[in-house]
């Protein structure tokens, strides 16, 4: 009977814009006391993978931790892995952007470890048919997939081991099957349990090779398992247990593997990634599908034999399922080619700060969401977008001369079909998009490295249909996978499971009765009267103005809408005209409206426009609303309703920034926060997402005469 070979990788990360508490606590409470115990067991031989996130925050902060790893590597227990420096996932960003993040861990690698990998971490496992090309551009040989990727292109499980080569235009790359088996058991079931489930694997006549590789976070940062893993002796014992049987369980590094053993067989796989991320990525009435039909295949015992058959969804798909999503990616493909026009203009320190904040961008954390927060939490879209606007700052600052050029441009941003109007400044970014409303769905404040429109809207998920379980418990003193865990952090949410109406933007035209009351508003229970919102307005025109007197320059975009106003059931015509402007120099983005009645009646309704803005915590004191009828310095989480305005706003002290929304016309307004109930590994829980600010205007519209109001948003830096 052969001996087994155990090839063990573990992937440590955490992402760009994580707080450096979570970052310390990770590290003490998982990161170190697995490398302490590996020290332990110098016959454990494994594969480790650290995000570029991590190493930097490492490098400055606990630099004598690679004094315990570089003697481990040069001994030959530790292989490092390489990756996207930033843990993006390679297959949506551009090419060379790919090729360039899987250098710069590469290089990062030699310079601290004096070692060149030979083998690359793929973010989530997302794999797409031109990876081979990328990886081996970036001089790597193999990558780890889930063995559901194997399935996927045909295999059966007893033909699942060792390791299969692919290829893309004749670049070749050798691909390990991640066991699902260990993947699950590791470290949930007894050290013993996972042995022998090794140990049985020698019985196989053709397996030489079983692959393990997953999240090192399982080890002590995933719920209760730090008093598993280390306190009560988890992976001591398994360590002590493999070297206890290193006669029949060998643990060669996956490139000595390569060089001992043949690879069996060329296989081709499809867009996939790990089983769970195919239901993640399905919009919910899908997902919910999905498992049905998973459930019915296992009530006829046909599961394990159809499986491979029901993909499921792709990552991919997050950028369809979730606006926000698609929107922040687009942005960071716009910068990315917006930095390759124009890179040979940048001076070196210039280029590398630029491809750096580019890098840091695209992070995979924050573009989608399954059992970890995600996309939901705020704070990891906006280093994104900081980092974003950083680099497109540093762009702007080489290719455009003075503080007062303006320009606007037509596009399709965010690759919906659909012309876009851009215009910008020194100081502005906003994005007008004529298909949804006329509504801005962009607004950055270029100064402070912001975007003010990083919202998030309420919307159904898969999992709020969990929330009145409670299986977060296990029978026999030892912790449960969070895939198999639902809890609830902030004891019940069932009062904010809200859905919205629409995407939530800023501009955003609503007719609404005069009965409509705040609750009704936030709580989406109204009835729009009028069919504005998110629907296609006609772009005009645009051009470009300077004055001769002042030489300031100012850009507009035009468009109308001829659309409806219902009184009942029955649509009465109605156009709408919104044109945008913007000055070189200025922070502030004006719009104007005129409205025509073109029926022969007349219209009694109140106009909201709605605005969607954040500014990242709802609870901190230096966040508050100004503006209106407040008094002192209410909190964003306070609800505010004011009478007979002619300014709101924010306030936010600790990025030094003021928005305020104006208008010509006295107007009421509504603000509140917006909330959502996301998943976590840690469960169930309430996050902000932005603040709504709606003004609203009791109108009569008189037929064939025109109204005209005059709205305007802007920031400035807090004194």
């Amino acid at each position: 009977m052969s001996p087994i070979n155990f090839l063990f990788a573990i992937h440590n990360h955490q992402p760009v814009g994580n707080f450096d508490s979570v970052f310390e606590k990770a590290f003490n409470e998982c990161y170190l006391p697995q490398i302490e115990v590996l020290k332990r067991h110098p016959a454990v031989r494994m594969a480790i993978h650290h995000s570029g996130p991590l190493f930097e925050w490492i490098e400055v902060n606990k630099p004598e931790y690679f004094n315990l790893i570089s003697p481990m590597v040069d001994s030959g227990q530790i292989e490092v892995l390489s990756g996207g420096f930033y843990e993006p996932i390679l297959s949506v960003i551009p090419e060379e952007d790919a090729i360039g993040q899987v250098v710069m861990m590469n290089d990062y690698i030699k310079k601290r470890f004096g070692y060149k990998p030979q083998g690359v971490w793929l973010a989530e496992r997302v794999w797409d048919l031109g990876l081979p090309k990328i990886i081996a551009q970036a001089g790597l040989r193999y990558t780890l997939l889930d063995d559901t990727h194997f399935y996927y292109a045909g295999l059966s499980g007893d033909a699942i081991d060792g390791y299969y080569m692919t290829e893309t235009h004749g670049h070749k790359l050798a691909v390990f099957p991640i066991n699902k088996e260990l993947r699950y058991s590791i470290p949930f079931h007894m050290p013993d349990e996972v042995i022998n489930y090794l140990l049985s694997s020698t019985n196989l006549e053709s397996c030489l090779g079983v692959t393990y590789g997953d999240d090192g976070e399982k080890f002590g940062m995933w719920p209760e398992t730090g008093e598993w893993v280390f306190k009560k002796g988890w992976l001591e014992n398994f360590y002590t247990a493999l070297e206890e049987n290193s006669d029949r369980i060998k643990m060669p590094h996956f490139c000595e593997f390569l060089d001992q053993f043949p690879s069996k067989g060329r296989l081709y796989f499809p867009v996939a990634s790990y089983k769970e991320m195919s239901k993640w990525s399905l919009n919910p009435e899908a997902s919910i599908t999905f498992q049905s039909a998973l459930s019915e295949l296992e009530d006829i015992n046909k599961r394990d034999l159809l499986e491979p058959f029901l993909h499921g969804g792709i990552w991919h798909n997050f950028l369809a399922k979730y606006e926000e999503s698609n929107r922040m990616h687009k942005k960071m493909i716009f910068v990315s080619g917006k930095l390759k026009r124009t890179k040979t203009k940048l001076k070196d320190s210039l280029l590398s700060e630029a491809i750096d904040g580019l890098y840091k961008g695209q992070c995979n954390c924050a573009y989608w969401h399954g059992m970890f927060g995600g996309l939901y939490l705020n704070y990891l879209r906006h280093a994104l977008y900081s980092n974003i606007i950083k680099t497109e700052n540093l762009i702007n600052d080489v290719i455009y001369d003075g503080d007062d050029w303006v320009n606007i441009s037509q596009l399709d941003f965010n690759a919906d079909g659909s012309e876009d109007v851009l215009l910008e400044n020194k100081k502005t970014f906003a994005l007008i998009a004529p298909s949804k409303g006329g509504a801005m769905n962009i607004f950055d404040y270029r100064p402070n490295l912001f975007s003010l429109t990083n919202t998030l809207s309420r919307r159904k998920e898969a999992y709020h249909f969990e929330l009145g379980k409670d299986n977060n418990s296990n029978s026999a003193d030892q912790p449960v996978s969070i895939h198999d865990a639902v809890k609830l952090i902030d004891g019940n949410c069932d009062d904010l499971i809200i859905y919205d109406q629409k995407e939530r933007h800023c501009f955003q035209d609503r007719f609404i009765s005069h009965n409509t009351n705040i609750k009704d508003y936030n709580e989406q229970t109204f009835r729009d009267y009028g069919d504005f919102i998110s629907n296609q307005f006609i772009l005009t025109k645009t051009k470009k103005n300077r004055d001769e007197k002042s030489g300031v320059a100012t850009v507009e975009a035009e468009m109308t809408r001829d659309g409806h106003i219902y009184m009942g059931n029955v649509p009465l015509p109605l156009t709408m005209k919104k044109t945008f402007s913007l000055i070189g120099g200025d922070s502030s983005i004006m719009a104007n409206y005129e409205i025509t009645n073109r029926s022969n009646t007349v219209i009694s309704y109140r106009l909201a426009v709605e605005f969607n803005l954040t500014m990242l915590a709802v609870d901190a004191v230096d966040r508050y609303w100004i503006g209106g009828n407040v008094k002192g310095r209410p909190r964003l989480k306070e609800v505010i309703e004011d009478k007979e305005v002619d300014m709101v706003g924010m306030r936010d002290d600790w990025s030094g920034m003021i928005v305020k929304v104006r208008a010509d016309k006295a107007f009421a307004s509504w603000r509140f926060p917006v909330e959502t109930v996301s998943q976590s590994e840690f469960g169930i829980e309430r996050t902000y997402q932005g603040s709504c600010i709606a003004l609203l205007f009791d109108i009569n519209f008189n037929p064939s005469k025109p109204i005209g109001l005059t709205i305007r948003l802007e920031v400035e830096k807090a004194r």
